[in-house]
Parts: C-alpha cells; structure tokens; sequence
C-alpha cells in the first residue's frame, strides 16, 4: 500500500456509509495522498478485517481511517490489531443519528487509541485531513500542500465575507 500502493486504507461497515466515506478518499486525493477504500465489518466479516489490516501493514499504508455506524466497533476492532494510526468516523445512522457511534468510537479502554473525529461527512474531511497531519510529520512537502489548503479556506472565507458585506450595503 505505502510503497507504490495505498498510503492510507479506508474502511467502512457497509456499503451504505460509502457517500459518507467517499469525502475522505476526495479529500486525501486532493492532498495527493493514495488511498484504498473497501467495507470490512467488524462483526459480520471479522476474518477479511484482519486481513486487510494485515495487508496494509505489509503495504506500507502509514494511517488507517475506519467509519461504522450504530455500535460502532470497526475502529476500535482496527486499533486492536494494529499499531497503526487509527482514525474512527462516526456515521450519522441508525435510530440516535450517531451519537451512539460517536460514543462507541471514542470510548475505548486505554492503551488502544483511536483518534475519533465529528460524525459524518465532515468528520470524513477530517479524518483525511488529519491523516496527512500524521503524514506531513515525516513529510514536508505534505506539510505545505496542507498549509495551502488552509491559506485557500481562508482566502475563501474572506471572499464570501467580502462579497455578503457589499451586498448588505
């Protein structure tokens, strides 16, 4: 994965949290990071989850990005075989929108962190963004594509604001 492959493995409980996940993977594109996105389940698919752990490990992938919904554990599962960054999204389903998920990402028991961001797509974003954070330590060229990325926010903020003033006038 890393090597000539994926730098970053995406995954996801299902298929359904794909329009959730795709904005990571956008994300880490525009950063220009590789990136491997597939589901893997950490209950109904335990044996392929390792698996892909394991792969990316022998890959060279540096960061692992795991969003689930409802109990959640797909993070936490990662984190569990791997001393890999794990970064967990919560996704924004079932019957409490997610605040179960949020939860259950971020509660875990000590010594097998999971970084655990928003739920939903803007979770997903930072997710991304935060994967090359962990990438731009050991990398400076990642560290100024994402200064960049931050200098374009800003300046679009500052256009919007620029343009609501003037039309208020």
């Amino acid at each position: 994965m890393g090597e000539g492959g994926a730098k970053v493995l995406i995954l996801m409980g299902s298929d359904s949290d794909l329009e959730v996940m795709k904005e990571a993977r956008d994300t880490l594109s525009a950063l220009g990071i590789s990136s491997k996105m597939t589901v893997a389940s950490a209950h109904r698919t335990p044996e392929r989850t390792r698996r892909l752990i394991r792969e990316a490990e022998e890959q060279g992938a540096s960061v692992i990005i795991a969003g689930a919904g409802m109990a959640a554990h797909l993070a936490g599962f990662v984190a569990a075989h791997t001393v890999l960054p794990v970064i967990g999204v919560p996704m924004d389903s079932g019957p409490l929108r997610g605040v179960d998920a949020l939860l259950s990402t971020v509660q875990m028991p000590p010594g097998v962190p999971v970084a655990t961001v928003s739920i939903g797509k803007a979770g997903a974003r930072n997710a991304a963004i935060l994967a090359a954070q962990i990438l731009a330590v050991s990398d400076p060229q990642m560290r100024e594509r994402l200064e960049t990325m931050r200098k374009k926010a800003s300046q679009e903020i500052e256009a919007k604001a620029k343009e609501l003033e003037e039309r208020e006038r």
